[in-house]
């Protein structure tokens, strides 16, 4: 490796690596206090309501979600598939039921889906996962008034991925109302050289097939009445605002129903955590689009 090389390694692996943006705290604390917050949050929202936790969608052992359910009499519910974050090798559907807490007050069902990180799970294999994990709630409720999807980091790639299925390959084509998108990555092939493929073992071939700036066609196809949110922080890295944009203007351009949301006073991490809050920016934003659809 030559020199220019390195130091071409070496920034994409500073771009990439989320915490050493964080005005907070060091790039550590930031990520410990993350995983603490997500924990509180989730812990919070399983005292607040009713909760079916482990519920399998499919044969594997990660293939399982769980459900947060609002005491509602409505046979009809809206309902939102949270799928988390954590780089596709850390975090877990255990601490990812946090913004369940201001969503069931307004009777709306939270779902946390689970997937095979890796390097138990591959790109192909986690993909899959949630895509099925989505007919498998579209399966179990028929009541569904209105499906949306919100992922954060490693998680709104996931669920770009799942805006873009061919449904026709599954038994079910869900509806999806709104999709949030907050703080993603939707081309994968800056990482290829960085810490981050490491476990995930991608080749050029992988990530270009799981990259959903290169699907916008399929998504337009799939998801044409999908009202999308593309969410960045104002302290997310120059890399990762660069693709929130790019794929945000790809979309606008297919003629999508986009939106670009600059989170102020945000970083990476305080852009999710904060769904916990009904007052937040964003929380205000889906109880909206939720409200209005």
């Amino acid at each position: 490796m030559n020199d220019e090389e390195k130091m071409k390694k070496d920034e994409l692996e500073k771009q990439y690596s989320p915490s050493r943006w964080s005005h907070r705290m060091a790039a550590d604390d930031v990520i410990k206090a993350h995983v603490k917050a997500v924990k509180e949050g989730t812990e919070r929202a399983r005292s607040l309501t009713q909760t079916l936790l482990d519920v399998p969608y499919g044969e594997g052992d990660g293939e399982k979600l769980d459900v947060y359910l609002p005491r509602t009499s409505s046979l009809d519910v809206n309902l939102v598939i949270y799928i988390h974050g954590g780089y596709w090798q850390f975090l877990s559907k255990d601490e990812s039921g946090f913004m369940a807490v201001p969503l069931i007050d307004k009777g709306v069902v939270v779902v946390a889906v689970g997937y095979d990180i890796a390097p138990k799970g591959n790109m192909d294999l986690m993909v899959s996962q949630v895509r099925r994990s989505v007919v498998s709630v579209v399966q179990q409720y028929s009541h569904i008034k209105g499906l949306y999807l919100c992922g954060h980091s490693a998680g709104a790639h996931l669920t770009a991925m799942v805006l873009s299925t061919d449904w026709s390959q599954y038994s079910v084509t869900p509806q999806i109302k709104g999709a949030f998108l907050v703080s993603g990555i939707y081309d994968l092939l800056p990482i290829l050289p960085t810490y981050v493929n490491e476990p995930l073992k991608m080749t050029e071939e992988v990530a270009i097939r799981n990259s959903p700036s290169k699907l916008v066609p399929q998504l337009k196809l799939s998801s044409s009445g999908c009202q999308i949110v593309v969410a960045a922080a104002e302290n997310d890295s120059p890399e990762f605002r660069r693709q929130s944009e790019e794929y945000y203007e790809a979309l606008k351009a297919a003629g999508l129903n986009v939106t670009l949301e600059d989170v102020a006073n945000a970083d990476h991490f305080s852009i999710i955590e904060q769904l916990v809050d009904e007052e937040y920016f964003l929380t205000k934003l889906l109880l909206k689009m939720i409200g209005n659809s």
